[in-house]
């Protein structure tokens, strides 16, 4: 498997932010004029105290005042205390602005990501899916993108707005006295290393929290998906304490990462009533000895509490951002994966095949060394049917998934109608092969759209001749919603002879050039059996039909029988000419009792 480079995760954020430009400037303008408000938030209740009721003169700074004061000081009273609220109204007004702009490219992020992410999960190849955790890749897909969502804009451009105030108001704070900033000042290298310690530490319990809530999520997926077998078995009681161990791992952890990122809001507020302190005071000597204002050190104060605040948000947004970067990691690790199996970009449409499939000295493995398919060689005709026996695990289901170009095989080459499968559209070639499995997969939606589910622009009478052909028109017809009932999750509301006849129906709605059955009729009772033996029979006709059979008794009639034996073929031919040879088709026939 290869993999690429870790660029692609990157490269979906910075297109995504490239599109909304427009949205993300006008948000951050709005970041702007709302830090430049929560630093002329104190100034009116200084003029007030300092200029009005205390009379004390304007400094040269604020000399374009003075027209205020010509008219008396009620007049400047109303007007000043008036601009309290009118910052209050434009500060309310940048901050709905930006929250609802960033939300909005976040949301459109998250979208994008995991529309992004499903699809890739969908390109990757099967021996990704068989050896991958199908609850943790549904974290990713559902919980990972969730965590990014703020960081895309919002708390990026928090964390922009909350570090532009404070430098603001520092660089005030300096100009009205620079020797009470010194001293406020020292107080922060502690604050920011308390920070950035915590940070790492809130990230690798953040990293340990997403595995284990991973597992967890594939217990329950595996739990739910095999109630009946547990009900049977009366393990209700054992699955319960498994999960249970599992979910008090996963608490564990969040507590941890919860205290964690508490720990840090709680040394921010120390710390910052430390600052508030040592300001009062300092201040408050300095109004005595008269070298400041009233207002000055109401200034400092209100400064140092509304700075404070953004600091104890950074020490949130540490959180949030810690768990963002493992969930950022862990989503990168997915998008940086190729799939194994390609297109070539010369690769050929394939289309109204006529079914020769050839197979040249195959071998298959699992890159685990252990070879299922060991130097296979066979040629099937054109309309030919023919039958895949062997005991279990002879390499039967990895021969179809070789047709069907799910894995490519180690060794040699398998052709149909003369070309390399490689060099086929693998969707073109899927498109002309319908596939029957042993156990009929359907979804939880209608019947109609479970069968046109082989053909998506299928029309109403092609839907309806197709469950014809495939004897299911009739049981369908008795459901008062007809071909719009819908079916319980995996067609847990039909009966197996039902499910198989609706994937029936989906294969002969494709009109394949080749038709692949893995045992449609094992598992289903007789009757549904013997409905889907004759559709079968119908449908092949000049059409390559390859079956996978356990039982024996159905395939008399067959043009060739392949015999597989631990990943060898050891024997063909037909019916009659393997009994008489009494090898290992023979031996296998005899165990059946026929």
């Amino acid at each position: 498997m290869e993999v690429k480079g870790p660029t692609r995760f990157k490269q979906l954020v910075l297109s995504h932010l490239r599109q909304v430009k427009g949205s993300l400037s006008l948000a951050i303008l709005c970041m702007l004029g709302f830090t430049l408000t929560e630093v002329m938030a104190p100034w009116p209740l200084k003029i007030i105290f300092d200029h009005i009721l205390l009379d004390k003169p304007l400094p040269s700074a604020l000399s374009f005042l003075g027209g205020l004061f010509q008219n008396g000081k009620f007049f400047a009273l109303i007007f000043i205390s008036s601009a309290i609220i009118l910052i209050a109204l434009f500060r309310g007004i940048f901050s709905y602005s930006k929250l609802y702009l960033t939300s909005r490219i976040g949301y459109e992020a998250v979208y994008l990501l995991r529309r992004e992410l499903f699809s890739h999960l969908q390109r990757l190849s099967l021996s990704f899916h068989n050896r991958a955790r199908s609850g943790e890749l549904l974290t990713k897909v559902t919980g990972d993108t969730n965590a990014l969502r703020d960081v895309f804009a919002e708390s990026a451009l928090l964390f922009a707005s909350h570090l532009l105030t404070v430098l603001g108001m520092f660089v005030i704070m300096f100009a009205m006295n620079w020797k009470l900033s010194l001293i406020v000042l020292a107080s922060f290298p502690l604050l920011f290393y308390g920070l950035f310690y915590l940070y790492g530490e809130i990230k690798a319990s953040a990293k340990r929290q997403r595995k284990k809530e991973g597992m967890v999520a594939s217990r329950i997926g595996e739990i739910l998906t095999s109630i009946p077998m547990i009900q049977a078995f009366g393990r209700e009681r054992y699955e319960e304490a498994r999960f249970e161990a599992e979910s008090a791992e996963t608490l564990e952890e969040s507590i941890r990462t919860a205290r964690m990122g508490a720990a840090a809001t709680r040394a921010v507020e120390v710390i910052s009533a430390g600052g508030i302190w040592v300001a009062v005071l300092f201040g408050s000597l300095q109004v005595l000895k008269g070298k400041m204002a009233p207002g000055d050190v109401f200034v400092f104060v209100s400064y140092l509490t509304n700075m404070h605040k953004p600091i104890r948000d950074l020490a949130k947004l540490s959180t949030k951002f810690s768990k963002a970067m493992v969930s950022a990691e862990r989503i990168s690790e997915i998008l940086e994966i190729e799939p194994s199996i390609q297109d070539r970009p010369d690769a050929v449409e394939a289309s109204n095949l006529k079914g020769k499939i050839v197979f040249d000295r195959v071998s298959f493995d699992y890159g685990d060394g252990r070879e299922i398919l060991k130097d296979i060689s066979f040629a099937i005709s054109p309309g030919e049917r023919v039958a895949l026996v062997g005991a279990s695990g002879a390499g039967k289901s990895t021969i179809v998934s070789l047709i069907l170009r799910l894995y490519d095989p180690t060794r040699g080459t398998i052709f149909i109608d003369g070309v390399n499968t490689k060099d086929y559209r693998r969707e073109s070639l899927r498109h002309e092969i319908g596939i029957v499995l042993q156990e009929a997969l359907l979804f939880g939606t209608t019947l109609r759209e479970n069968i046109s589910y082989g053909k998506p622009d299928a029309t109403v009478e092609e839907i309806e001749e197709a469950a014809r052909q495939a004897h299911a028109h009739d049981f369908i017809m008795t459901f008062p919603e007809g071909y719009d009932a819908i079916v319980g999750e995996r067609g847990s509301t039909l009966s197996g002879g039902q499910r198989q006849r609706i994937s029936l129906a989906r294969a002969i709605i494709k009109r394949p050039s080749i038709l692949v059955l893995d045992e449609p009729t094992s598992a289903i009772d007789a009757e549904s059996a013997r409905l889907i033996e004759e559709a079968v029979d119908r449908m092949h006709k000049g059409k390559t039909c390859l079956v996978i059979v356990h039982q024996f008794s159905s395939i008399r009639h067959f043009d060739r029988i392949l015999v597989l034996k631990e990943g060898e073929l050891v024997e063909q031919g037909t019916h009659d000419a393997l009994l008489k040879r009494k090898g290992y088709y023979y031996e296998l026939f005899r165990l059946q009792g026929l």
